[in-house]
């Protein structure tokens, strides 16, 4: 009877847990790629 009930809390978990990563994942990418244009543009001028 517990794991009927601990089963879908951690399923839960960890959905939640790796959506935050993904989310956290993407964010880098974005933050790589703005260095990386910063220092095109600084490599330009």
């Amino acid at each position: 009877m517990k794991l009927q009930r601990i089963a879908p809390m951690a399923i839960l978990a960890c959905a939640l847990a790796l959506t935050a990563c993904a989310n956290t994942i993407r964010g880098v990418g974005k933050d790589v790629k703005s260095t990386a244009r910063a220092v095109k543009d600084t490599v330009a001028n």
